[in-house]
């Protein structure tokens, strides 16, 4: 046996408390979540379990477990005077707040469809086969669109586009756009409400995602200016202006049959917005909390999926500006660059 400092394994310990507590929690968020207590106690402000449980229909005594176990993980707020509970503000934005930029709910979702899908992942390890997106929980495409919808509604109009070369110009006056990989639409959806003057097509491979995404057309009132179709990214139809892929090149089993389709699906003075998770081109730069969660997402969603397809080249979500301008040139384009970025997103700009 190898001698053990017993500081590091202390330290080490605790760490790990504090991750199965951050597990067990997660599973609670999700379920607050579904049963609409986190909205129910943005709307009522402070309020006992009883209260809670009446607004809800749930039952008090679950309720009171599970508020008590959200105060000790400090997700909401207790007051013992009056046995109480609430939300601050900045916990509304995180657990309340659909429109919020800092909404986190989604991503639990995401991360639940981790726990449902470990067997076909770990089947997937052995026999070196890929798991499709299809073959995943529900949870993950709903909450894949409700964690990437924040981020897209505060940087997607405000500074995303107009980092592009005279993009924003364009869709002004009106102009044809491909959101490839659009999933549920909410990329899609945003930019038509901003940008009435043009036309938008959101093509996915995934029929269920296209059909939930017409349907947040219609509850958007964008349906006159987009539309969505069943497509692979090396095969959809169409022209374009501006070609736009979110959180999904690095997903692709060609990522450079794709880049080499975009190429020609682009007229010639047309660009290529490609947005991808931040990462760093070496391990080292992304061993932090964001590619935490990144690699662990990559491990078992985003490789597997690349895996499933054809070439399967395996990308991951932290594959890194070197990589990513290997498969776009590779693809045809001559011009590449970042174009803006945030902590969690690389925003790429490719043209011919």
């Amino acid at each position: 046996m190898p001698e053990v400092n017993p500081d590091k394994l202390n330290a080490l310990v605790g760490r790990m408390v504090g991750d199965l507590g951050a597990i067990g929690t997660g599973a609670l968020v999700v379920l607050g979540d579904r049963l609409g207590l986190f909205k129910a106690m943005r709307e009522a402000g402070s309020l006992t379990a009883a209260q809670l449980a009446a607004r809800t229909g749930t039952h008090e005594r679950y309720v009171r477990e599970w508020l008590s176990a959200q105060a000790a993980a400090a997700y909401i707020e207790y007051d013992p005077g009056t046995d109480r509970f609430h939300l601050t503000p900045e916990q509304e934005m995180v657990f309340a707040n659909e429109e919020s930029p800092a909404f986190m709910a989604g991503a639990f979702e995401v991360l639940a469809s981790l726990w449902i899908d470990e067997p076909k992942v770990s089947e997937a390890f052995r026999t070196g086969r890929g798991v499709g997106w299809h073959d995943h929980s529900a949870c993950l495409f709903r909450g894949t669109e409700r964690f990437f919808r924040p981020g897209y509604n505060a940087n997607l109009i405000g500074s995303w586009l107009p980092a592009l070369d005279g993009v924003v110009g364009k869709l002004e006056r009106g102009a044809q756009v491909a959101d490839v990989g659009c999933g549920h639409g909410a990329s899609t959806v945003l930019m038509a409400r901003a940008y009435p003057q043009s036309s938008f097509t959101g093509f996915d491979y995934h029929a269920p995602s296209i059909e939930r995404a017409r349907k947040s057309a219609e509850e958007a009132g964008v349906s006159g200016n987009t539309r969505f179709e069943v497509s692979p990214a090396k095969s959809f139809p169409g022209t374009y202006d501006l070609v736009t892929f979110f959180d999904c090149l690095h997903d692709m089993g060609d990522p450079v049959g794709a880049s080499a389709h975009v190429r020609q699906s682009l007229k010639s003075d047309g660009t290529w917005m490609i947005v991808e998770p931040f990462a760093d081109d070496h391990l080292s730069g992304n061993l932090n909390p964001v590619g935490r969660v990144y690699f662990a997402a990559s491990t078992m969603i985003c490789t597997p999926a690349s895996l499933d397809q054809e070439v399967g080249l395996g990308l991951g979500a932290q594959a890194g500006e070197a990589k990513l301008r290997q498969v776009v040139t590779a693809g045809g384009f001559t011009k590449f660059r970042r174009a803006t970025e945030t902590p969690f997103n690389m925003v790429l700009e490719a043209r011919p």
